[in-house]
């Protein structure tokens, strides 16, 4: 089956966008993100970077970028910022950007997902050196954002590693391939000669959530002008709790312990040639706090307790036990002119969940039953999941300096393959020991993955592209690019893009894309199958989420997946009309058809799977299905400026980003024609809509004079609204804007050793307020926004050798 999608005649050859920050054009790029500055107090600029979106080696840098291009250097965020993962580096950095910490959302708590402009964490591509990087495979079921995406996990990559991120706001599918609808992440690796260290410690002003780390980085000459980089980092996450004495539960970050090894590098060898290779492995253990169960004078002795085990009640704890596994391997040469690049990248991503201090409350009763104490294990293996990608990659770029002004054509292919596993927990995890009305199955907190569960399958798929980008004269150039992609589980599909600039005067540049686009379900959301516990308005309730294809999902009469497809144009301009002052304006619209969503709950009273559910012993099921057209616009706003004030420099940067999304329709299937709000009810449609906030900005000011920098940065993020589980008439979740800051003080004592003290949301904004029983984290403070930890403090100690 071929499946192609395009704008129409307005795109008869769809094009690349060039992804170029212009080395003094700063507008894209936040100064207090990691900008070098040197003792003299004059920062670094980049120059001559090929970044996102162009297919050039050779550019040179008195060119602009056609599509919006953040380039955010890493470097200042490792030594002196506030934030020790790069998630939350750029949550409070790129307004576009939008990530944070859950709780109460099960694996969730312990994987930050990212997103931009507001779309599913899985609808942005990430990348390595410019090579795909791998999904989790966790699927996201809780909390405010991503709810039922995949995701990158980019906390599996040090800051010190890092030299510069790039996002590239703009759809790119018919670039990079699927996901690249919102737009493209790239993080850029260092390869810098000499070592250096960094220290650092945190925690909130309530004095829990303490951060420790420790990083150190080495970059090593390899024969003439080889290098090779290792980066080490150990970080140690306190948990954090903000439920009150009165609350049993544990309310805030999740207890996490990273250590991660990554390797960066490039050795020339032969004539020409080039062999590079990156990489690195994360272990991670975590733990985050269930929903608490009660005790004695409860409903939930004992179907969720036992009275001589937990008489007080308990809180479950799920301890996730993740290994995440990433590498790239290639050659680059030239050949007769056309630069020629062959790699191949491999990405794992597993993990283990080990549920403690829990029971399996049929287990329990089972024993009192038979004249025992009515006793459990506390402690099981409840299985888990892991997902693996394989890509092929060989492109062929060259640059005709001959033809009009300079046209640069590049084509090439890509070939992946993936797998999905789900592994079942021991049988305490799951089983039912002493059957209906008594004790629930499971271990409290997350049941275990089942054998039914179990689950091992694969694809693969090849796509084919080329891209031509043509300077027409000294000011007008487009980008053309077209691609092809077959998938082996669903079909085929053809995407293109369309970008130009023009330079209206050297100081002012217009510039706009259209493109179309296309994600493909992941297999995550293909195979996922498990039965949990959630809390709907406080009441817990035992959940199966069918697998796509599987009978439940049959019997319900929901239809096998298919991709989303997309079309995005985008429109704005750069003004730069002094060396000091730089602005960028664009605005977007992406429309997004069948997009993927986790459905409502279907109960034991529906029709058709209602006696289905009552035989398995659940209440509800949920399904993945493509049932939603979307429109996401909006704009994004960029302003920086340099300037000498007194003996010091004062950099300042002014970042706006408003978006919203719309369902514009709700594709109903015919066998669930009148189930409208179990398939998307109004507070599942708020996820959509209202999962980020509206607006988000962020101004800052860094001034360095002499030994001393000082850093202010205030953080803006706007109204939210949310749905409840009462639903209409009970009103939804409203969150009022706020705004915090971020503040830090530098002093370097020598060239090469800085201390760095600080804090971080120091206003200590909360998000508002909130009916527990309509939260779905089951607290009065969802994680949105700024989350709900407060202000923190923190110290660095940076050191180059």
């Amino acid at each position: 089956m071929a499946i192609s999608r395009s704008l129409g005649a307005a795109i008869a050859a769809a094009v690349g966008s060039i992804g170029f920050l212009h080395g003094a054009h700063a507008a894209d790029a936040d100064p207090q993100a990691g900008s070098t500055a040197p003792a003299d107090g004059k920062v670094t600029e980049l120059e001559g970077v090929t970044v996102l979106g162009s297919r050039r080696y050779d550019r040179s840098s008195d060119t602009e970028t056609a599509v919006p291009v953040d380039m955010l250097p890493m470097q200042k965020a490792a030594e002196q910022g506030g934030n020790f993962d790069l998630a939350q580096t750029l949550q409070y950095t790129a307004p576009s950007f939008i990530s944070g910490h859950q709780t109460g959302a099960d694996n969730a708590d312990s994987v930050d997902s990212a997103a931009l402009r507001g779309l599913g964490s899985d609808q942005t591509l990430v990348l390595v050196n410019g090579k795909r990087l791998h999904s989790t495979a966790l699927v996201n079921l809780f909390g405010a954002r991503n709810r039922g995406n995949t995701g990158t996990d980019l906390n599996t990559i040090p800051l010190l590693a890092i030299d510069h991120v790039e996002i590239l706001r703009d759809g790119a599918a018919a670039q990079y391939g699927s996901d690249a609808i919102a737009g493209v992440m790239n993080i850029a690796l260092k390869r810098r000669k000499g070592c250096e260290g960094i220290v650092g410690y945190g925690e909130y002003s309530r004095g829990d959530g303490e951060n420790w780390l420790g990083s150190a980085y080495c970059g090593f000459q390899v024969g003439n002008d080889g290098v090779v980089a290792l980066t080490g980092e150990y970080l140690d996450r306190g948990r954090s709790n903000r439920s009150g004495p009165d609350n049993p539960r544990t309310i805030g970050d999740t207890a996490v312990k990273n250590g991660t090894v990554y390797f960066n590098g490039d050795i020339p060898f032969g004539d020409g040639m080039h062999f590079y290779f990156d990489g690195g492995l994360q272990n991670r253990d975590a733990s985050s706090g269930a929903f608490a169960r009660g005790g004695l004078g409860s409903d939930d002795i004992p179907s969720r307790n036992s009275a001589a085990m937990y008489p007080d009640g308990f809180v479950p704890f799920i301890d996730p036990y993740v290994q995440d596994r990433h590498g790239t391997a290639g050659v680059w040469w030239n050949w007769n002119d056309w630069r020629v690049d062959a790699s191949q990248t491999f990405g794992y991503n597993k993990l283990i969940d080990t549920i403690r201090h829990t029971l399996n409350a049929s287990i329990a009763n089972d024993d009192l039953e038979h004249g025992g104490a009515g006793i459990s294990p506390t402690e099981f293996n409840a299985g888990g999941f892991s997902f693996s990608q394989a890509t092929t990659n060989l492109d062929f770029t060259r640059f005709f300096d001959g033809w009009l002004r300079g046209v640069n054509v590049a084509f090439g292919g890509e070939f992946r393959h993936e797998n999905y596993e789900i592994f079942a927990g021991e049988p305490g995890s799951y089983i039912d020991a002493d059957g209906p009305g008594g004790g629930n199955a499971g271990s409290q907190g997350f049941p275990g993955f089942q054998p039914v569960d179990a689950t091992d399958k694969s694809r693969h798929s090849w796509a084919g592209y080329v891209d031509v980008e043509t300077n027409w004269t000294d000011r007008f150039m487009t980008d053309q690019a077209l691609r092809y992609e077959d998938y082996s589980d669903f079909g085929s599909t053809t995407t293109g893009k369309i970008a130009g600039a023009f330079r209206v005067t050297d100081q002012f540049l217009l510039r706009a894309s259209a493109s179309t686009g296309f994600r493909a379900p992941s297999l995550q959301q293909r195979w996922f199958s498990s039965t949990f516990t959630d809390f709907i308005s406080g009441v817990p309730v035992d959940v199966v989420l069918a697998p796509n294809g599987g009978p439940i999902a049959q019997a319900a009469g929901i239809p096998n997946l298919k991709e989303e497809t997309s079309q995005s144009v985008t429109a704005g301009f750069t003004w730069k009309p002094t060396d000091a002052l730089s602005v960028t304006l664009d605005g977007y619209r992406i429309d997004i058809d069948d997009r993927i969503v986790l459905t409502g709950y279907f109960d034991t009273s529906d029709p058709d799977i209602g006696a289905i559910l009552e035989q398995l012993g659940v209440g509800s099921a949920q399904f993945f299905v493509n049932s939603v057209d979307t429109r996401t616009q909006g704009f994004d706003l960029t302003i920086s400026h340099g300037m000498d004030l007194g003996q010091g420099r004062l950099e300042s940067f002014f970042a706006f980003n408003h978006g919203t999304t719309k369902v514009r329709k709700v594709h109903t299937p015919p066998s669930l024609v009148g189930r409208e709000d179990s398939l998307l009810g109004e507070r599942d449609r708020l996820f959509i809509e209202g999962g980020a906030p509206r607006s988000k900005a962020t101004l800052g000011f860094d001034y360095a004079i002499g030994d001393w920098d000082a850093n202010l940065k205030l953080i803006y993020f706007g109204r939210m609204t949310l749905g409840t589980f009462s639903g209409p008439p009970v009103p939804n979740q409203q969150y009022g804007a706020a705004t915090s800051a971020d503040v830090s003080l530098t002093y370097s004592f020598d060239e090469n050793t800085k201390l760095t003290v600080g804090g971080t949301n120091i206003l200590d904004k909360f998000p508002t307020a909130q009916n527990p029983d309509e939260t779905d984290n089951g607290f009065k403070y969802e994680a949105v926004q700024f989350g709900l930890n407060g202000a923190a403090w923190f110290v660095r100690l940076a050191h180059k050798f």
